[in-house]
């Protein structure tokens, strides 16, 4: 772990180029190298973390994540659509999404990650 000014940032290599993306084990891994937590511990609070974030998002309700962002439920409305491959007109039903809006603390970092 290595300080940025006031806060910790945690470095670790991703495992894998097949994988380049950050998996729930690789977090339960962090938390057990840096925190102390033992494997079954942080495996259960990673679980239970986005098992959370995953029911407020279906009961409709934004989760916010201070620094990082913010994931909130959009309802799309039924519109026509087009089968690419055939050209044939399809209906596109309602739906709900989520969407993803990245706070200006992070876009900030990513900003100044990109230009070092």
């Amino acid at each position: 772990m290595k300080s940025n000014g006031s806060e910790d940032v945690i470095e670790f290599a991703v495992e894998s180029l097949e994988t380049p993306a950050l998996t729930k084990a690789q977090l339960a891994e962090l938390l057990f190298d840096h925190i102390g937590l033992n494997k079954r511990e942080s495996k259960d609070m990673i679980d239970a973390f986005f098992d959370l974030m995953a029911q407020k998002l279906i009961e409709g309700t934004d989760v916010k994540l201070s620094g990082f962002g913010n994931f909130q439920i959009r309802t799309k409305a039924p519109r026509p659509g087009r089968n690419p491959r055939t050209g044939e007109s399809i209906p596109i039903k309602a739906r709900r999404v989520v969407t993803f809006h990245a706070s200006s603390k992070l876009k900030e970092q990513i900003q100044n990650a990109s230009t070092a």
